[in-house]
């Protein structure tokens, strides 16, 4: 069993999440491929622009994305061509509630687009890929889409597929969690693509990648450039006790990250200072100082943000 290096484990993820080269403009899809959660006003569009050039106020309601609940509750900016995979994938195995929390709900709706506030089951209802939202930062809205066309049993796999790729080194309790599915289906699921996998040592410990992307992971090397990271996407150094693990945890990854400044400030692979944002106003507190490229290369950043009249102060 080969051996893996959290700082290796963590250049692959930013590379596979294209947070070290940005994909052309008008990717749109390519860079949700695995979902940008979208918990605090616009994170999903903040993690839209870190991943592709060119990213513009409107581009989290851009036609080829969409939006629905996740498992955990969270608002998610999701590929539309890709809606069943993260819904009817998080599916239980056994459907039964779902199909008749979506029913009672799409009744509720009635055809229209509805404030989703009050709506009972709104939230699991969403799973059944029969219910799509749209959040502007003030209220929440639900309308009924059609049932995507796609395989179930087929979506569950993809839906596995995509967590290794982009989280990776990962293990079943983790994809567990991040699914929202219950440990023994998350678990026939992970079973069902262990072929695909390889398993690694991750700092002393088991952990799983797909046998395709192995050897992008030995040969991962430090990235090179500077990202302003929305909250979410610090999951990929790892949120768990040991920092190994995408978690919900909140550990912190910088000694300047505060309920203010929840967001990390990423320079060649490593966070060196965290970030907080009102309107345009872009506030970061360094943990490491800045040599004057570092800094231009932060202004220029900020300079491209998708917000109106963004401005920077450092601390």
């Amino acid at each position: 069993m080969r051996s893996v290096r959290r700082e290796q484990a963590i250049a692959y993820r930013l590379r596979v999440n294209n947070l070290v080269e940005r994909l052309p403009v008008g990717l749109h899809e390519e860079a949700a491929y695995v979902g940008l959660q979208d918990t605090a006003p616009r994170d999903a569009l903040l993690g839209l622009h870190a991943r592709m050039a060119g990213c513009s106020p409107a581009d989290w309601e851009h036609p080829s994305l969409i939006q629905t609940y996740s498992p955990r509750a969270a608002v998610y900016v999701l590929p539309l061509r890709d809606f069943g995979v993260f819904t009817l994938g998080r599916m239980p195995l056994d459907s039964r509630r779902i199909d008749v929390l979506a029913e009672n709900v799409c009744r509720t709706l009635g055809g229209q687009e509805r404030r989703g506030a009050g709506i009972h089951g709104l939230r699991e209802a969403c799973a059944s890929g029969r219910i799509a939202v749209r959040w502007d930062t003030t209220s929440l809205w639900a309308r009924e889409v059609p049932r995507p066309d796609i395989d179930v049993a087929d979506a569950r796999l993809e839906l596995c597929r995509r967590h290794v790729h982009c989280f990776g080194p990962t293990t079943p309790k983790v994809f567990t969690w991040w699914s929202g599915m219950s440990p023994a289906d998350a678990r026939a699921v992970w079973d069902a693509i262990a072929d695909e996998l390889v398993e690694v040592d991750f700092d002393g410990v088991p952990g799983w990648v797909l046998r395709d992307d192995a050897d992008h992971l030995w040969s991962a090397e430090a990235p090179r450039g500077l990202r302003l990271l929305a909250a979410p996407d610090l999951r990929l150094f790892g949120r768990d006790r040991d920092g190994r693990f995408i978690a919900p945890g909140l550990r912190a990854l910088t000694a300047a990250a505060d309920s203010f400044h929840p967001n990390g400030l990423l320079i060649d692979g490593r966070i060196v200072g965290a970030w907080g944002r009102k309107g345009g106003h872009v506030d970061v507190v360094l943990s490491e100082k800045l040599g004057q490229e570092q800094y231009d290369d932060l202004c220029a950043e900020v300079a491209t943000l998708p917000v109106r009249d963004p401005r920077l102060s450092v601390h």
